[in-house]
């Protein structure tokens, strides 16, 4: 009998210290890898996947077992979809206007065709169609968090053995190719078709001060505040936003438990609604501000280290244990991903940035995290400046809206 395989556990306040080393250690690749810039690859895909490849070949190969505690990566994730939902301010969604509205119906066609496609090749290889609807809308379109919700209500609903295993691993592999893909695809689009950029007047004007050009152009990508009145970020500008954003986390908690009894979603969803309600009360009523220029530090904190602790803590070696099936499923809803952000998304909305914008978020959003999406548009706007209405519409399709319309397709394609 072989020996037991040695196993260490990475704390919670461990696992928050390593996303931020590795996180400035994929800044400092970055910085000093002309390909990855050119690429737009995030910080946190450079300096978290190869840890995450590190630790998948050591458990592989029995060496040794790292078990991450993500207590406060769950935590991260729901400050950063609460940030989103507080930043669903009416006059907002009004400046995406029509434009949000069509994303949302193309995003929901998106998440009918991933279970279409999923549940297609399920049944023409011999296993069950649910598992095509856990590799397609639950995993993809829903992510990680409608996984975990959907994966148990998989199994005692339609005796689906291993529902949840299959949904969070191929929401992993979602995340992966989304990451890698975004930036890159992003690049492509805006090269293949010449998109005029925000930055790129400016950063032909001194040829040997490029960089240094469109630094001076790069408006914070969460900057919602320049679509309002300007303000000063400072210290209590944060620590107001910041207690705006947990007491909706933590009465969105009950929202969220009366919600379920009624429909399966995200775990976040309370806190979003109930971050929106305490935004658009102050907004017409002017008894208090949402500070934007807080919100958006709030957002970006919990944005990093949600991104960089789940990547971190990958178990990619569960990719390799996929049935054959599930991995000609993932391929073929990669290869949709790709054409439908170029021939959907991005043609759909005017061959603009805006519309590369979208495709990238796109990308993200509907391969496995709404977080990923933003990373990537982030690492785009780092290069060509910012898009702030594809951010807007992004964070709220995306994570918010998406959702409720994603539950219902996939209930009701269950029962098919």
């Amino acid at each position: 009998m072989g020996a037991e395989i040695l196993t260490l556990k990475i704390s919670s306040t461990q696992a928050v210290a390593l996303a931020f080393v590795t996180y400035f250690i994929g800044v400092w690749i970055k910085g000093k890898v002309p390909l990855f810039q050119k690429l737009s690859l995030p910080a946190a895909v450079i300096g978290g996947l190869p840890l995450a490849f590190i630790l998948s070949g050591l458990r592989v190969n029995g060496i040794l077992q790292v078990d991450f505690d993500n207590t406060l990566s769950t935590v991260a994730l729901l400050v950063f979809f609460t940030t989103i939902g507080m930043m669903a301010s009416l006059k907002l969604i009004k400046y995406g206007g029509l434009a949000l509205i069509l994303y949302l119906v193309i995003s929901s066609v998106l998440g009918f065709l991933q279970n279409l496609l999923g549940m297609s090749i399920a049944g023409a290889m011999g296993i069950d169609p649910h598992y095509g609807i856990l590799a397609g809308a639950v995993s993809l379109m829903g992510g990680l968090g409608t996984s975990a919700a959907f994966g148990p209500y998989f199994e005692s609903t339609y005796s689906i053995q291993g529902a949840t295993t299959v949904a969070i691993t191929s929401a992993t592999f979602g995340m992966v190719v989304a990451l890698v893909l975004g930036g890159p695809f992003g690049e492509f689009l805006i090269k293949r078709y010449n998109i005029k950029t925000p930055g790129a007047h400016k950063v032909q004007t001194s040829e040997g001060n490029e960089s240094a050009a469109t630094a001076q152009l790069e408006p914070h990508v969460f900057d919602m505040s320049i679509l309002e009145e300007e303000e000063t970020t400072d210290v209590n500008g944060v620590l107001k936003a910041a207690a705006f954003v947990f007491v909706s986390v933590g009465l969105g908690a009950i929202l969220s438990g009366y919600l379920n009894t009624l429909i399966t979603l995200p775990a976040y969803i309370g806190a979003m609604l109930v971050a929106a309600v305490i935004r658009n009360i102050g907004d017409f009523t002017g008894a208090y501000r949402v500070q934007g220029g807080g919100l958006n530090v709030v957002s970006e904190v919990a944005l990093t280290v949600y991104v960089t602790m789940a990547i971190n803590s990958l178990k990619l070696y569960e990719l390799v244990n996929l049935a054959l099936p599930l991995i000609v499923i993932l391929i073929a809803q990669t290869i949709l991903m790709i054409l439908f952000a170029w021939l959907g998304y991005f043609l759909l909305f005017g061959k603009n940035y805006d519309g590369v914008m979208l495709g990238v978020g796109g990308i993200g959003f509907a391969m496995g995290a709404t977080a990923n999406g933003l990373a990537n548009m982030q690492s785009l706007a780092e290069k060509y400046g910012p898009s702030p209405k594809a951010w807007l519409i992004v964070s709220l399709v995306g994570p918010f809206l998406i959702d409720f319309v994603n539950a219902i397709i996939i209930t009701w394609m269950g029962n098919w």
